[in-house]
């Protein structure tokens, strides 16, 4: 462990609404240094101690010096999108020790040359995409890795109601630690020693959240959501059987949990997105105007390149990258989908 002073000081990387919903639930605990790149937005929280319409903890502070978040800090939380992640553990990587302990709070995949793949017809394999815990160990010397996964709604967090996550680490330790400085009587703590599953549950959920919000934006009822969130959840534990997690990972709170908060919700980016195509919008309207990323569409990308790697039959990944990036009809797809023969139920108990 470091010596450093502050070490009871836990870090965020990120203050987007996750990151900054985290940020509040660490500070019943510990306190918290939130770093933004951004110099007018750290001065700006400093000062008023407000952000994103969230008023935050008095023992939550801001700071856009990665020096000084990786010396003040043993435990840091890394919250950006996929997109991005690899280039901000780079830049933080020359402050990274090994003593450091990283939980990271991203949803996605990274991969490496997807466009030049996709557009030479070659899918990206295994060994071209990564996990984020991957991408870590990868980029920095930091040893001891966790993800945050679970149901995590950011808007409900950050308005008080109980929710549970799960930390996923091959670390007792990174599980213990976890637990101890976001555990509170709002927020309950799982633990799992399956990383990848965690991983891969948060990740993939996401599609089928885009699915469930077009269903609905289409006017359409429970039943077909139910079916489709059913379906869906087997598709993802074909893919992570395929990636080498197990099935259980895609049944607890990471799993199944996060799936019906996500693929239900309208505070939820990913099905806001699909609800917004379903009711007709473009993709270029709907990203255009969302603060944030919804990270499913990207995981779409790579999970359907994925499944040609491994030969999987996902007919609800490939409609869904169809509607995304073909401009697919929404209702044959649907109709596609009703109809198509899957020859029993449950396939992988």
């Amino acid at each position: 462990m470091s010596s450093n002073k502050g070490e009871q000081r836990v870090g965020i990387i990120g203050a987007g609404s996750f990151g900054t919903a985290i940020a509040n639930l660490l500070a019943y605990n510990v306190d918290v240094l939130l770093f933004s790149r951004k110099p007018g937005l750290v001065e700006k929280i400093n000062q008023g101690h407000h952000h994103l319409g969230v008023k935050l903890s008095p023992r939550v502070c801001a700071t856009d010096d990665l020096q000084e978040l990786t010396e003040r800090c043993t435990l840091i939380f890394p919250v950006v999108p996929s997109g991005g992640f690899r280039n901000m553990m780079r830049e933080f990587a020359p402050f990274l020790r090994p003593y450091h302990i990283l939980i990271h709070g991203t949803k996605g995949f990274d991969a490496h040359g997807m466009d030049e793949r996709e557009e030479e017809g070659v899918p990206l394999t295994r060994a071209d995409v990564s996990t984020m815990s991957e991408v870590i160990i990868e980029e920095s010397v930091v040893v001891r890795v966790g993800c945050l996964s679970g149901p995590n709604l950011a808007s409900e967090i950050m308005e008080g109601q109980p929710t549970a996550t799960v930390i996923g680490s091959h670390f007792d330790e990174v599980i213990r630690l976890g637990k101890k400085v976001l555990r509170s009587q709002h927020f309950h703590v799982f633990g799992t020693s399956d990383l990848l599953g965690a991983e891969l549950a948060g990740a993939l959920k996401n599609m089928i959240a885009i699915g469930s919000g077009i269903l609905k934006g289409k006017g359409l009822g429970k039943n077909i959501q139910a079916m489709l969130i059913t379906r869906g959840l087997t598709e993802m534990v074909h893919f992570g059987n395929a990636m080498g997690s197990s099935s259980s990972a895609f049944f607890g709170t990471a799993g199944i949990g996060d799936l019906v908060a996500t693929a239900t919700s309208k505070d939820s980016r990913n099905f806001t997105f699909g609800y917004r195509l379903g009711m007709g919008e473009s993709i270029r309207e709907i990203e255009s105007t969302m603060p944030e990323l919804a990270e499913g569409v990207r995981t779409l990308k790579i999970a359907r390149q994925l499944a040609k790697y491994y030969k999987l039959r996902v007919p609800i990944t490939e409609m869904l990258y169809q509607i995304v990036f073909e401009a697919f009809d929404i209702d044959r797809a649907i109709h596609f989908l009703i109809t198509y023969p899957y020859d029993v139920d449950v396939d992988f108990i």
